[in-house]
């Protein structure tokens, strides 16, 4: 009897403590439960995008310097004024120019006044006459030379060629009619041998008579077409001479051009103009400074256009066209967004730190008085828009065993779902292939770390 109650009492505890392991575990079980974060996976759109970060840069943009000595005499323009290519922005003062600065004056005024003299006097035209006399003697030869083809002695040669080549073709035909008969002997047969000699005979005098013919035709024809040439020529020649006879020695004109340039240019080195139209952003001279050669006086930059250059790697950069849509954020403007399009993608990449990447670059479409170049921004350049596709997000995404999952909470118990991505933005992925539903509870924050038994609540 005593030991019946020895087995009851140990039957007692087994099973008290059975079932107190047992509201233990699913204590814990809803505290983890309660601990998970979840969300639905659900179709909708998605805005596939490459980032990188990149600094303003203006359309286009110069430093200008001095090319001369001397005292700066008069500042034109105030920083941030607007100006038009070629408009003088600052000069020197004349007598504090160098010599030959001065004497280019001078230079410049005895050249365009040659020219000027050049120009209005009767210059040298032998070269065109004596063309125009080459010419016409060469018109004078052509003829002589078309003349033998055009009297009667030539007409007889030409029709009594014309009628051997009849002649010779009748001869030919008969000797082909009377060969044909004899054609199938046997070639040692001195019958047919006879009569193929004829017919080869007769095909040597039609041949010859062919020649003689198109020879007496391509003569005239030569002679016709020189003349024609020549006459040509003579026309040329006529034209050019026209041209020249009353005008100035090209040479000269050249000549004196380039010293008109050159000494306009040396003069122009006693101010700075604007290469293109933009916006005067940094003015480093005043009047009464003393400049020498390559000092900076002032920047110009078009901000007609503002332009950032990105590093794109080489594993995107096959996603990336001209035309696509851009996004720009700030770190010096907060709270606003720009839009932007890609104008440029470099066709050869440069390696940076092991890395090929390549530079693309964007314009801004809606640039305000706010951005200004040499600010950093982050650019989302849009790549891929796609419509009512399962979505999960970024952060619910692993890797076990080598593939992609997700967790999914279903029966109160934590479900491994393999999936595949597709295209991916900054918080959520496309999946292309896999179990997982629409709807299905996407576990945000699945335990990290399991036991030997797998994870809690697991189901596969």
């Amino acid at each position: 009897m005593r030991t019946i109650i020895t087995i009851l009492i140990v039957i007692a505890v087994i099973v008290g403590a059975y079932l107190i392991y047992t509201a233990y575990q699913n204590q814990q079980e809803q505290a983890a439960l309660s601990s998970l974060q979840t969300v639905s996976a659900t179709r909708g759109n998605l805005t596939a995008t490459v980032g990188a970060t990149g600094v303003v840069r203006a359309n286009q943009s110069a430093t200008l310097v001095w090319q001369t000595n001397g005292i700066v005499d008069r500042v034109a323009v105030s920083p941030g004024e607007r100006v038009e290519d070629d408009q003088v922005l600052a000069d020197l003062a004349q007598t504090s120019l160098p010599q030959n600065v001065i004497l280019a004056r001078a230079d410049l005024v005895e050249a365009q006044n040659a020219l000027d003299n050049l120009r209005q006097s009767g210059l040298s035209r032998e070269q065109a006459l004596q063309a125009l006399h080459d010419a016409q003697r060469a018109v004078i030869e052509a003829e002589r030379a078309l003349d033998p083809f055009e009297d009667d002695a030539y007409a007889d040669k030409l029709d009594q060629a014309r009628e051997d080549v009849v002649d010779a073709q009748e001869a030919l035909q008969n000797a082909q009619e009377d060969f044909e008969p004899y054609q199938d002997w046997a070639e040692d047969n001195q019958t047919r041998k006879n009569f193929e000699d004829r017919l080869n005979d007769a095909q040597r005098d039609y041949d010859e008579a062919v020649r003689a013919l198109d020879m007496l035709e391509i003569d005239s024809d030569v002679a016709v077409s020189n003349l024609s040439i020549a006459n040509a020529q003579l026309a040329d020649a006529q034209r050019e001479y026209d041209r020249l006879k009353d005008g100035p020695d090209p040479d000269e004109v050249a000549s004196l051009e380039a010293r008109i340039s050159a000494a306009q240019a040396t003069l122009d080195m006693a101010s700075l103009k604007a290469p293109f139209a933009g916006t005067v952003t940094e003015i480093t001279v005043k009047p009464g400074d003393q400049v020498a050669p390559g000092a900076v006086a002032f920047r110009l930059d078009d901000l007609s256009r503002l332009l950032v250059d990105v590093q794109i790697s080489e594993v995107d950069i096959n996603r990336i066209a001209r035309g696509q849509s851009v996004s720009l954020t700030f770190d010096a403007i907060q709270d606003q967004e720009y839009h932007g399009v890609v104008t440029e993608v470099a066709q050869v990449g440069n390696p940076v730190e092991g890395v090929v990447e390549f530079v693309v670059t964007v314009e801004l479409n809606d640039a305000d008085e706010k951005v200004k170049p040499g600010m950093t921004g982050a650019v989302n350049i849009v790549v891929e828009q796609l419509e009512n596709v399962l979505l999960v997000p970024n952060r619910a995404v692993r890797v076990a065993e080598g593939e992609r999952v997700v967790y999914v909470l279903r029966e109160d118990a934590m479900e491994q779902v393999p999936i595949t991505l597709g295209s991916s933005s900054d918080t959520m992925s496309e999946v292309v292939d896999g179990s997982l539903q629409s709807g299905d509870a996407i576990i945000l924050n699945p335990p990290q770390f399991f036991g030997n038994d797998g994870p809690p609540f697991f189901r596969r």
